[in-house]
């Protein structure tokens, strides 16, 4: 009995490590932290985003530049499901991101794409990480950004602008992001 149990108790750690993974992959390509979005894959891991087909070494810069064309990014994951066997995993869960950039006259744009994760993830040496990572793209639209609008008429917000790396209002949550 205690065996069993210290066996579903090992499944629900490793499940809860690969959610933490899929967490950090938002969380560091909205703060534009790289070596954070490094820590997310395997360097040789198998990246399809459909536009990108490689490595997940080759990946991250690719991926990072691609964020830091927008003045703020908001990447979330939802429906995440896991399956644990051993040292391999199985994911898929949903990601809605939005890209607030300006557009060729100058407006401050807002894009929201819609898609789907499917994921491998391995355990080496005690760490999950993504090796294997397909993009479905379900959906996306584009809208003029309401933030400026908003503060003008008087409801003024905290925003940021997330330019580079290093922004002063990031946080280090788990010693790796």
């Amino acid at each position: 009995m205690e065996e069993q149990m210290l066996k579903q108790l090992q499944e629900l750690l490793d499940e809860r490590a690969c959610e933490a993974v899929l967490m950090r992959y938002g969380r560091t390509l909205d703060w534009l932290d790289q070596t954070g979005q490094e820590q997310c894959f395997w360097p040789d891991a198998e990246i399809d985003y459909g536009f990108f087909k490689g490595s997940g070494e080759e990946w991250v810069p690719v991926v990072m530049a691609v964020e830091a064309a927008s003045e703020r990014r908001w990447h979330i994951c939802t429906g995440v499901t896991v399956q644990v066997q051993g040292t391999n995993a199985k994911s898929e869960c949903y990601g809605l991101t939005v890209a607030a950039a300006k557009d060729d006259t100058g407006v401050l744009v807002d894009t929201v794409f819609g898609g789907r994760y499917l994921d491998e993830l391995e355990k080496r040496d005690g760490e999950w990480r993504i090796s294997r990572r397909t993009y479905i793209a379900d959906w996306t639209q584009s809208f003029p950004n309401g933030l400026e609008a908003l503060s003008a008429s008087g409801l003024d917000l905290n925003f940021l602008k997330i330019l580079q790396p290093g922004h002063e209002a990031y946080r280090p949550l788990d010693g790796t992001a």
